[in-house]
């Protein structure tokens, strides 16, 4: 079978889920477990690969979502613990303090502090966190999951400790001899010092892409979700947006050169928060008093909007939480990220000492396997028990959060139990009769061919690709890193580039990934409209794609065609578009002020 129809097949399970959940706005819980027989049918029939294998995929996917439940139900348990408790109360009127703008709010909690807990945990782990905080200061459900897909960019390549690049990449060439004689040969001794170039390649290119996408996301919440429907009154605060992406990034930038791949998330969303928060309260580049930012009254807005969990302004039983006691849990939750994932401390191997394992199953070698205590939903649990105790709470309080957390996640399951072994399925195609290439290298194949020399330009919607039916920049970079060193070697580039720009396509891919939008919008009860955010979140993940693309093509291509390509006019063009709205804005804003006055 030739490489255009191998692709071509390897494509439809994509297409499925694009035309059911996205075209026609099916709910998850309905298209994807039609996207799942589309997958194990072309397994079966088309790649010939055995039932068993089939089966075992299906079974590890099963297992896989069982630990995204437990994660959700973890974030949305400590949430309630908060609402019940009286801390949530606290948090919100804290924020309020700092500023009442809620673009302002999405920029530190989305960005800089969703970065924070992307580099301590990664895994998706920010939205269940950062979301339904969001929700809890009153941003509508579908509001807040978006901002946090958007952000799931930038600092993934780097989350979970450098997890994508230490393990994502390392797994996918680290086991080539004849890589590992291209690194000795550039001089690298030892293998860690390769991967830490290579990093910090990928933290270059981010650094670009990220300057954005603060912006980005407020433009989209206004835009979407404001009273006027407008992206100007999102744009409205661009100097600040861009002094909050710089301050993540240029730290984040420093430490990926100076540290190696571990910390760049970490410490980029620390310091940028310090920075960030320090600069909105004493007012630099804030907006003015009169022209804060908010959602329109809630009764107004669409129900399509609002997740089954109602967030309750509960007082504290026994007076006032204080702002350090209500924060305490949040704290606590990155504290103990840290400590567990940090491999020059105990902690890590002792909680991953206990595995449960499903060893080759079926009589496959595909086995399935979860740590339990290592899991981020244990870290929020065992914290809201803290929370518990720290915030005196009743016994009655701390049940309703109990069950409140057990019907949302359950409301989750169904999309999630055919999402993952559907994804499963299309990795695990490699082995069959028919001897073609697993699914998603026979797409990848299939794009290499038609790209030619421009396939710097398409590598990053690779990454994107692996991480959309992966559900992780880890797995991406595994299936893939190899391959895009390989094309890189054949059409004469410097193939560590082309795994940077596979790294951070993975990464910007997790923007769009199916089972990441149903876990952060299971998090604050709104299941059912995964299209609606996807279709939402596509344009900042083709933006950051094609910009990091093209700056990639203009670097591997510049010592041969000069700086004058076609990456280069790509990405400046994409640069003056920024700046041509921005600046229009600004004079629209003027000119609406300058007639406002003259009315008046």
């Amino acid at each position: 079978m030739s490489t255009g129809v191998l692709a071509i097949l390897s494509l439809l399970p994509i297409l499925s889920v694009a035309l059911f959940l996205v075209a026609l706005r099916w709910p998850a819980s309905r298209a994807m477990p039609i996207c799942y027989i589309v997958a194990a049918g072309l397994a079966l029939f088309v790649w010939k690969v055995p039932g068993a294998q089939v089966a075992a995929a299906s079974v590890n996917g099963l297992v896989t979502a069982g630990t995204l439940l437990y994660i959700i139900f973890g974030a949305i348990l400590l949430l309630n613990t908060l609402q019940e408790s009286g801390g949530l109360r606290t948090i919100r009127q804290g924020f309020t303090d700092i500023t009442p703008d809620r673009r302002i709010q999405a920029i530190i909690i989305a960005w800089l502090f969703g970065s924070f807990i992307e580099g301590a945990a990664g895994f998706g782990t920010p939205a269940a966190v950062a979301v339904p905080l969001m929700v809890g200061l009153g941003f509508p459900a579908m509001a807040a999951v978006m901002a946090g897909m958007i952000i799931q960019s930038t600092p993934v390549s780097f989350g979970a400790v450098g997890t994508p690049v230490l393990v994502g990449i390392n797994s996918g060439i680290g086991s080539d001899e004849a890589i590992k004689a291209f690194a000795a040969n550039l001089g690298y001794a030892e293998w860690s010092q390769f991967l830490n170039m290579i990093g910090a390649k990928v933290a270059l290119l981010h650094a670009i892409g990220g300057t954005l996408v603060p912006l980005i996301v407020v433009a989209f919440l206004t835009r979407f979700y404001g009273k006027n429907k407008s992206f100007s009154e999102g744009l409205k605060v661009w100097k600040f947006a861009l002094f909050s992406a710089f301050a993540m990034t240029i730290p984040y930038y420093l430490v990926a050169v100076l540290l190696g791949p571990e910390f760049p998330s970490m410490i980029g969303g620390l310091v940028g928060l310090a920075i960030v928060i320090t600069a909105a309260k004493n007012g630099f580049l804030m907006p003015a008093k009169n022209d804060m930012w908010d959602f329109d009254k809630k009764e107004n807005w669409d129900a399509s909007w609002n997740g089954k969990i109602e967030i309750k302004d509960i007082a504290a039983r026994n007076g006032d939480i204080s702002m350090i006691k209500a924060w305490a849990p949040y704290i606590l939750v990155g504290l103990f990220l840290v400590v567990t994932r940090l491999k020059a401390l105990p902690f890590m191997d002792l909680l991953r000492s206990w595995t449960v394992k499903f060893p080759n199953l079926f009589g496959t070698e595909i086995s399935a396997s979860f740590q339990p205590l290592y899991l981020p939903g244990t870290i929020f649990i065992v914290v809201s028990l803290i929370t518990l105790l720290l915030h005196q709470m009743s016994g009655a309080a701390y049940g309703r959060a109990v069950s409140s957390a057990f019907k949302t996640t359950l409301s989750a399951s169904v999309a999630l139990i055919f999402t993952v072994p559907m994804v499963q399925v299309f990795i695990n195609t490699g082995g069959g009769a028919a001897e073609f290439a697993r699914m998603p290298i026979a797409l990848a194949d299939g794009v290499a061919a038609l790209a030619g020399s421009a396939w710097p330009i398409f590598a990053p919607f690779i990454g994107g690709l692996g991480a959309f039916v992966a559900g992780s920049n880890t797995v991406s970079n595994m299936m893939f890193s190899l391959f895009q060193f390989g094309v890189g070697e054949r059409i004469g580039v410097d193939p560590t580039w082309m795994v940077a720009l596979q790294a951070i396509g993975g990464a910007a891919g997790n923007m769009i990934c199916v089972h990441n939008v149903v876990a952060a919008s299971a998090v604050v009860g709104l299941v059912g409209r995964e299209g609606d955010v996807i279709r939402k979140t596509l344009l900042p993940f083709t933006y950051y794609a094609l910009l990091l693309g093209s700056v990639g093509y203009s670097i591997v291509w510049y010592s041969q065609k000069g700086i004058f390509n076609v990456g280069t006019f790509i990405a400046v063009a994409i640069g003056f578009a920024a700046i041509w709205i921005i600046a229009t804005n600004n004079r629209r804003v003027a000119q609406f002020s300058s007639n406002k006055n003259i009315a008046s």
